[in-house]
Parts: structure tokens; sequence; C-alpha cells
């Protein structure tokens, strides 16, 4: 234990990586079918390891947690602001019954135990995992004329309070928003996260990020003309309803110029290019296959991701969207697939396109930036972030959250957490508005979260592990009960209030808010996890917002009505 003791202090961030290292192990473990997950496994590694002596600056935890929840901000923006409609009155009355439902059970208990207010604001703090109440709480017990040892005595009760108490505060928000949700659901996150993604989409099939389709949509195919001698390049690509192109023309070995008017031979070897519908079509019309394709097919093409941002036309159909391009203009152009919030959707006539999705062009050079400048802005090639414009993302974030209103003596403000959250959610909507600047790819994105979160986490139960234990031995274990139920009771009133009264059907969607109206950081990330998807992330931005603020009201109120 000395030993361990002094590495750690010597190299704390030793005890941070170990933490993530285990706890992610941990969180791997599946009994029945619960998992504990990596953010709450290395929550629990990190308590254990605190207790042998170690501290970290409270700086990481700032820097992780505005990197994770600036990260899920980006992701979401251009979503995000296509959601603000009536549907959000449902994540706004659930966001107020949770915090009322927090305060209600936080006065009660107090009352019940006789708790005096530090106490009292204390399990609210850390049970409801709101560290903002240890300010307004502190601020409010100094205004209310108590000499100086009790203001002294009162505001380190808010401090021991909260110590005991945000530990589980954390892993019980992740019990009740992501197992005990699927049980009253009676579906899992993931099923749900992926049938709101096919409503999303005219109910096409949704690709996961590691699936990709066995019979690719765009093929190229290698033919000796025999039956299509006597047609010209014109009757060729029409008769297939420009659903195929003529890229390659050789003729005696030689390649000629390809132009609508030039008129097959037999023996040409022709390259064609298009979708998979039209070619097999096509095919019988031209002449026998080849398999190796005779010098025709090492064609290149070109193949874009171009951000669809076409003013005026938004939530249209394939079909209509492909109409009013005309033949002209999608000549040798290939819509090779689509992806929205990094998933591919399956293409039909019927799907339907928002601003924001990514398209996949292919097809020759001119033709791709044709179509391109038409559709929207193409995005650069190459995989790496714009520091520039995260690091500006993240400074606006942080002032954002500096910003403080006084409503009757009562400060109001996002926090950090939330002005990065919102920082995030208007960066990332500038960025699909105007991708020619701002890139930061998919990859990049999922580090932030993933690392942000776990490193978050992992330092909050180093930092607080050891004085809640030792705060646990000296108090018994009252204060931790409270916690728990001040975690729970609130979390529980609010998962069947939003099922029967507020009507929610969807398991991602009402988990995302649940945690959102519980400014359940760790509980978000592992709901992310079990969706595999970014449907929670709306109705999550939504509450979260609306949750730093009327949450870090109840500092003040706990202190006068306990």
């Amino acid at each position: 234990m000395e030993w361990l003791h002094r590495f750690f202090t010597h190299a704390p961030e030793a005890a941070l990586f170990l933490s993530l290292a285990i706890g992610y192990a941990i969180g791997r473990i599946q009994i029945g079918k619960f998992t504990l997950g990596g953010v709450g496994g290395s929550l629990l590694v990190a308590v254990a390891l605190s207790q042998v002596g170690v501290q970290v600056d409270n700086g990481v935890k700032a820097v992780m947690f505005a990197l994770f929840i600036y990260a899920v901000g980006y992701e979401s923006g251009p979503q995000f602001f296509n959601s603000l409609n009536r549907a959000a009155v449902k994540e706004i009355v659930l966001a107020l019954f949770i915090a009322i439902a927090g305060l209600a059970t936080t006065v009660i208990l107090a009352r019940l135990c006789h708790l005096d207010k530090g106490l009292a604001a204390g399990i609210a703090a850390g049970g409801l995992t709101q560290s903002a109440i240890i300010g307004t709480a502190g601020d409010a017990i100094s205004r209310i004329g108590l000499s100086p040892d009790e203001v002294r005595t009162l505001q380190a009760n808010v401090a021991i309070g909260y110590a005991v108490t945000y530990i589980f505060g954390s892993l019980g928000a992740i019990l009740v928003c992501v197992n005990l949700l699927e049980r009253v659901m009676g579906r899992t996150i993931r099923e749900d996260a992926k049938r709101k993604e096919a409503e999303q989409t005219a109910g096409s099939r949704v690709f996961g990020r590691d699936e990709v389709a066995a019979a690719p949509a765009i093929v190229g195919r290698a033919y000796a003309v025999d039956a299509g001698a006597g047609r010209t390049v014109r009757d060729v690509e029409s008769g297939a309803g420009l659903g195929i192109t003529v890229e390659r023309i050789r003729r005696g070995g030689r390649p000629i110029d390809v132009a609508p008017d030039v008129t097959l031979m037999a023996g040409d070897r022709v390259l064609l290019v298009g979708r998979r519908e039209a070619m097999v079509t096509a095919a019988s019309t031209i002449g026998r296959e080849l398999p190796h394709g005779d010098g025709v097919n090492d064609a290149a093409v070109k193949v874009r991701e171009v951000v669809f941002t076409r003013k005026g036309v938004n939530r249209i159909t394939f079909k209509d969207l492909r109409d009013r391009a005309g033949a002209d203009l999608r000549r040798g152009v290939y819509l090779a697939g689509v992806k929205r919030m990094g998933n591919a959707l399956d293409l039909s006539d019927d799907t339907i396109f928002e601003h924001g999705d990514v398209f996949e062009l292919y097809g020759a050079p001119d033709d791709v930036q044709r179509v391109a400048d038409a559709l929207g802005y193409t995005i650069p090639p190459g995989d790496k972030t714009d520091f520039i414009y995260l690091g500006l993302g993240l400074v606006v974030g942080i002032l954002i959250g500096w910003v403080t209103l006084r409503v009757g003596g009562i400060p109001l403000t996002l926090g950090s957490g939330g002005g990065a959250l919102l920082a995030g959610l208007v960066f990332g909507w500038l960025r699909a508005k105007h991708p020619t600047f701002g890139a930061m790819p998919t990859g990049a994105v999922q580090i932030l979260k993933d690392f942000g979160l776990a490193a978050f986490v992992a330092v909050v139960g180093l930092n607080a592990g050891l004085q809640a234990v030792d705060t646990l031995r000296q108090s018994g274990v009252l204060i931790f009960v409270l916690g728990v139920l001040v975690t729970t009771v609130p979390l529980i009133l609010g998962l069947f209030f939003g099922k029967y009264v507020l009507g929610y059907t969807n398991a991602a969607v009402f988990a995302g808010a649940l945690a959102g109206s519980r400014s359940a950081n760790p509980a978000f990330g592992e709901v992310l996890n079990k969706a595999e998807s970014a449907v929670p992330t709306v109705p999550f931005a939504l509450t979260y917002a609306l949750a730093n603020v009327l949450l870090t009201l109840l500092g003040p109120l706990i202190v006068a009505l306990v």
C-alpha cells in the first residue's frame, strides 16, 4: 500500500489509466442480462484505488468532461436544430418533473431524519450529481444570518453529504436509466434506437457503423459487344433510364473517345458503370461479360462526400430529388451511399433526405463536381481534425458557462458543461452547413466521447472516494442510504411518469431524455453505448440544458425549506 501510495503520488495519471483499464474489463462481465459497463466499472475501480491515497488535479476532470460534452453536441448539431418543434414539450415537462421530484424527496427525507441544511443540500448535490448545488447552497447558507462558526459547519456538511453520495449518484443513474428502464419499457434501448432510425428514414434499413451492404448498389462491368452492335452510347444509357454510364470503349485494342453519338461495333470492349438493377437489365442487350475486362476495367472514378444543404430542399425523398435534378445533371453520377449521424442508410425511392445528411457520390471527376455543387458542399478529403475550430468551440462554450443571471438573488447559469454542449450543437450545425472548415472525423468524435466521459468519472472516483469512505465510517450508513433514495426515487418516479403520463414509447428516446433530466452524464454515456446510435442524443441535449438550470436552483430552495 505504501509503495502504491508513493507511485500514485508521483504519477497520478497512472491511477487514472489503471482505473480505465480495469474498469472496462469489469464492465464487460455479464451477469444474466446485466452488465455494469465501462463507465460504471471505471468509477468503482477509481474509488477502490483512491483508498491508497491519490489525487488528480480537478483541471483534468474539467477538461475531460468539456471534451466529452462538446463532442456530443458537435455530432448532434444538425439533427438537434431540425428537431426543435412541439415534440420538445415532453422533454421540458420531464425535466421539470425530475427537478420537483428531487426537491420533494430531499426535503421530506431531511425532515424525517432531522438533517441540517448543509447535509440535506450535500445529499441533493451528490445524489442528483449536480455539483453546482454545492455553490448555490453554500451561498444561500451564508446569507441566512447565522454565526460564522455555524456557517462554516453547515458548509462543511454540504461537502460531506456530497462526497458520500456522489458515487452512487452516478452509478444509480446508470442502473435506472439503462437497466431498469429497459425492464419497464419491455424493450431494449438498441432495438428502439434502430426502430427510431427506421422511422426517420421512411422505413428503410439502417446499417450499423460496422455494416455495409452485401451487394453494393454501384457496380462496374466489362462486356464484349455483340447484341449491342449498331447502338449509340446515348441509346445504351437512355435505355437503362440513365442507370448506367458507358465509361470506356476499346476498339481493336485501342481506346476511343466516349461521346453520346459514338456507335458501338461488334468486338468492341466496353466498361459500364451504374446501379446494379440497371446493369442486370442492360447486360443482355450488350454482349457477354468479360471476367478480366481486356484493358477497359482500369478506369478510375472519383468518390466524394457531399453535405446536403441545398436551400429550399429539405426532407425530400430520393425519388423527388432525382426527378428535380433532371437527366442532364445526373448523367454519369451515382449515389453510392448516404450517412446520417455516422450511420449508413439503405437507399430506396422513399428514403427521406435531411439537411446534414452526407452523400457519397461516385463518378467521373467533372460529373461529380457538377452534382456536388447542386446538392451542397463537398467535404475536403482527409482525416485530420481542425483544432482551430475545436479550440474556439470549447472556449465559446466555457464563456457561455460563465454567464450568470440572477433572478430574485438566485444565480442561474448553464455551467461549463451546459455551455460546452450548447457550443458543440451550434458549431456542429455550422460545420454541416459550411463543411469547408471545422472538420472533425467520426473517429475523432468517438474517441473524445469515450475517453472524455470515462476519464471524467475516474477522476471523480479517485478524488472523492477516500473522503467518502472515511466519512461513511464516521457517520454511519444513514447519509449513504438517504443519497441512494435521493438518486433513485426521482428517477423511478420520472420513469413511470414518462411512460404512463407523457406517453414515451421508444426506450432509446426516453433513456436519453431521462438521463438528461438528471444531468446524469455517466448514465448518458452508457445509454449511448447501449443504443450504438445517436438517437438518444437529441432528447438528452434538450433536457440536459434545462436540468443544469433547474437542479442548480435546488440549492437555495433546500436551504430555505429544510
